[in-house]
């Protein structure tokens, strides 16, 4: 059985970070520019109809093979599950499936990288030797998983000679990594329930520019080039020094108020706050998918709900 990561771990420190969701439409249009993911979520997704909900739910049971310990080996084959009926032939006639190892990883490996680009981007950058670190623990939580590990690279420079790859000849531009980018309309955030519905419509539309600006400095230039996205010196170094000086705030922020839920807990867990068998903490009924919904396999439901 693959061992789990424990709070030792940079994975630990970084993962569950709230900065993460600074990177959330980055990760979904990197995730979605994979020809075969893209295809699965443009024919089996329903992520646009409720984007926050899912959003929301989907860190827990993802966070959780980072953060369950013991118990995360199950908890990843919960999160392999829902993709076991994702699968067709997309509109160019080429198959897919959700569990086809290449497929798969690609989406690990977003995820994988999120611990560098918060970093890169909204933190201190990690040396080389903490990027290999977070390589080699983004295997072992992958090896959580149970899948093939053929399409997985050896070490951190082998992974970047890959990541380089799928982002100038593998991933394309399609309807799925549109749809995800498309944020014109998007409801209020969850945390900004309280705010009047006449404030979010004049707020949305330059906290919008402000998403997908922070998203196109995020992405590889050759993904920057595909979407057609401009980014300049001055974008570059605007981002650089607002990212450091956010950065350098967020050390302001207590330690308990830095992370998710999921996260949170296993901390307090490691550091004997909490029982170390203390049932798992699950997504509030706010973000349940909607109930019928909630028999789709496909859909993370917390199964002690009736």
């Amino acid at each position: 059985m693959p061992e789990p990561l424990g709070p030792d771990s940079l994975m630990w420190r970084y993962f569950g970070d709230w900065r993460g969701l600074l990177l959330a439409l980055w990760a979904g249009s990197m995730q979605n520019m994979h020809p075969q993911l893209g295809a699965g979520v443009e024919e089996h997704s329903e992520f646009f109809d409720e984007r926050w909900e899912r959003l929301y739910r989907s860190l827990y049971p993802i966070g959780g093979v980072v953060y369950d310990g013991p118990r995360a080996a199950e908890t990843a084959k919960l999160v392999r599950g829902f993709h076991n009926g994702i699968k067709g032939v997309d509109k160019h006639g080429r198959p897919y499936h959700a569990l086809n190892p290449e497929t798969f990883f690609w989406a690990h490996a977003t995820f994988l990288v999120m611990p560098i680009l918060i970093n890169e981007r909204f933190g201190t950058p990690l040396s080389e030797a903490e990027k290999a670190q977070v390589y080699a623990e983004g295997v072992q939580w992958y090896r959580l998983y149970g899948m093939s590990m053929r399409p997985v690279p050896e070490d951190w420079p082998s992974f970047q000679r890959y990541w380089d790859h799928m982002c100038r000849e593998v991933l394309e531009v399609n309807q799925a990594t549109l749809d995800v980018r498309d944020i014109a309309r998007i409801r209020k955030p969850p945390l900004l329930r309280w705010l009047p519905d006449p404030l979010w419509r004049l707020l949305r539309p330059p906290t919008v520019r402000m998403m997908l600006w922070l998203t196109t400095g995020c992405y590889d230039p050759p993904v920057r080039e595909k979407l057609g996205l401009r980014w300049t010196r001055r974008d570059e170094l605007l981002l650089r020094a607002g990212g450091r000086a956010f950065g350098l705030l967020w050390k302001l922020v207590p330690f308990r108020f830095r992370y998710h839920p999921r996260a949170r807990a296993a901390w307090h867990r490691a550091q004997g706050r909490r029982s170390a068998d203390a049932p798992l903490v699950e997504t509030p009924p706010r973000n349940y998918p909607p109930l019928h919904k909630r028999d789709d396999p496909k859909h993370y439901f917390p199964a002690d709900v009736s």
